[in-house]
């Protein structure tokens, strides 16, 4: 429940504060994003099947975003950013769409 209301303080922080990104970070926002939704969603699994604990999510969400970006920065770096982007993104959106049919199954029973 903490968490849940945590989200909704932070949402609402956000909508009235709009505060500005940095540059600098713009392009790698959105690869933050879908791994850190790669972390809800995993801890949502984990949730399910009655296996979630605390430190492992708050460790996989910072270290799923923190790899990502830093993949991302990499293939920036050597003239492959497009590409290795592109890669993170698949792989996280395959584990994505992983996550989220477990959840399915277990809500659904199917």
């Amino acid at each position: 429940m903490a968490a849940v209301l945590g989200l909704i303080i932070g949402v609402v922080i956000g909508i009235f504060l709009q505060p500005d990104i940095p540059i600098v970070l713009q392009p790698y926002l959105p690869i933050m994003v879908v791994a850190a939704l790669d972390a809800l969603l995993g801890a949502a699994r984990a949730y399910f099947e009655r296996s979630f604990s605390n430190k492992v999510f708050v460790i996989s969400f910072f270290s799923n975003v923190v790899t990502a970006t830093l993949l991302v920065f990499l293939g920036n770096q050597l003239g492959v950013g497009s590409q290795l982007t592109t890669a993170v993104i698949v792989v996280l959106g395959i584990r994505i769409f992983s996550n989220v049919s477990a959840i399915r199954r277990f809500v659904f029973r199917s």
